[in-house]
């Protein structure tokens, strides 16, 4: 249930999803914080977002940075990471160490905020993790970000069962969202989103009381398909997709 005088904190808050969530929480009345690496690009959201908020620079692979923040500014009513990055192409031609930075950011990124965020939370408060509609089923040029979100998706599911009911873990299902990430795409994106509707769609969710909030249904649903039906047929109708 929303609170018009609840904490935020928005790691990956100054572009994209993140940043459309801290607007549209702060649009509501809550205290926003938002996180992450570029302190200009802070600076720039922080005044679209409007006065009487706050953002400070921290690195979600940097657990020192991710505790000084929560200690500084918490305790939050929900703690949501957003914060990703992602590199295009065939898992077997990918760079091994882009790969690694997508790894760390990503996946050990996500772990620090997760377990430092949820001892900055007030009772029953929200830890939210992203995964992605990529991770749904393997698909080709996944490259390894849809392995990291996949992995998020497994981690989520565990915090809920072990947090629950002290913290209300949330796992949120984006397909296609025009950000800086999808702007690298060099193909059609079904279902393509803006910031502003995806963040429509998150929030109402958060406010509900399903574990995923997965999104559009056009995309989720046959993808989800996919992922339940015979391997050997599943193989076939995604090795279509190489293009």
């Amino acid at each position: 249930m929303a609170k018009k005088d609840e904490k935020i904190w928005i790691i990956g808050g100054s572009s994209g999803i993140g940043e459309a969530l801290a607007q549209k929480f702060a649009a509501r009345g809550a205290l926003v914080v938002i996180s992450g690496r570029n302190k200009d690009d802070l600076a720039a959201a922080l005044a679209r977002i409007g006065s009487g908020h706050h953002a400070i620079a921290a690195d979600a692979t940097d657990r020192n940075s991710i505790e000084e923040a929560a200690a500084l500014h918490g305790p939050f009513d929900r703690i949501i990471t957003t914060a990703a990055i992602y590199d295009p192409g065939a898992v077997g031609k990918a760079d091994a160490d882009e790969a690694a930075k997508v790894f760390a950011v990503n996946l050990t990124g996500t772990f620090n905020v997760a377990q430092i965020g949820a001892r900055h939370l007030r009772p029953g408060g929200q830890l939210v993790l992203f995964g992605s509609a990529a991770a749904i089923f393997g698909l080709p040029n996944g490259q390894v970000y849809s392995a990291t979100k996949a992995g998020i998706v497994n981690f989520a599911q565990s915090l809920r069962t072990e947090l629950w009911p002290e913290v209300d873990v949330r796992l949120v299902t984006p397909g296609f969202v025009r950000t800086p990430l999808t702007d690298k795409n060099n193909f059609a994106m079904p279902g393509l989103m803006e910031p502003e509707a995806a963040a429509a769609r998150i929030l109402a969710g958060l406010d509900g009381k399903s574990f995923e909030i997965a999104f559009p249904r056009r995309l989720i649903w046959p993808l989800k398909l996919l992922g339940v039906l015979p391997h050997r047929l599943a193989f076939w109708i995604a090795a279509r997709m190489r293009g």
